[in-house]
């Protein structure tokens, strides 16, 4: 997948601007939010593009902090609909300006629990919010297809666990299969389903 950085240039110095006021991106780690934060993110998009999947219509963000993953993927991808949730209202504050600066019609941010939220999803995509056990029962109603988690470190315990707990089907792609930078090194796209064949709801 190629990426265009200049068209997320300002994506990047939105969240610059927005960190001195509300510390969304660790301060040490700010000037590093493209490399670090959006590409991260876009490695689900590069996923979704190697394994021919279908995003379908709509997409949940749980744990989105100020918008990551979801707010790349959805300059990426704009003919899904992502809702990006978070518990922390000051987070969504950030996220939802952001997509407000940004133009994104697709974005729709909301401060809740995403076991709250009404309804389900084609996919659920989240980035090293709980360890897999921990998160899948929140998420286990909310989706179609799957979920891709981003996820790092040693992931083999957290998934054998999470399938002793609940029969679905896990794959694990490396990240630096793609980025060659140190940080992505032990940095994992996972993708957990009921049925990888799923068909997206075609109601765009």
């Amino acid at each position: 997948m190629e990426i265009d950085r200049t068209a997320f240039e300002r994506m990047c110095s939105l969240y610059r601007e927005w960190n001195d006021k509300i510390n969304v991106i660790s301060r040490k780690d700010i000037d590093n939010v493209f490399e670090h934060h959006v590409l991260h993110s876009l490695a689900i998009a590069e996923y979704v593009e190697r394994m021919g999947l279908d995003l379908g219509g709509s997409v949940l963000d749980v744990g989105t902090g100020g918008g990551f993953p979801g707010m790349p993927l959805a300059v990426t991808f704009p003919g899904v609909q992502f809702t990006l949730c978070d518990s922390i209202g000051k987070k969504i504050t950030v996220a939802s300006s952001v997509a407000e600066s940004l133009g994104l019609k697709n974005v729709r941010c909301v401060n809740a629990r995403a076991e709250s939220l009404p309804g389900q999803f084609d996919w659920v995509v989240s980035r090293a919010v709980a360890s897999l056990e921990d998160f899948y029962p929140w998420i286990k109603d909310k989706y179609r297809c799957g979920v891709l988690c981003l996820k790092g470190g040693d992931v083999a315990q957290e998934i054998s666990r999470l399938q002793r707990r609940h029969k679905v089907k896990v794959s694990v792609w490396s990240i630096d299969s793609w980025l060659k930078d140190d940080y992505f090194k032990e940095k994992f796209v996972i993708q957990i389903g009921k049925n990888y064949l799923c068909t997206p709801k075609s109601d765009k």
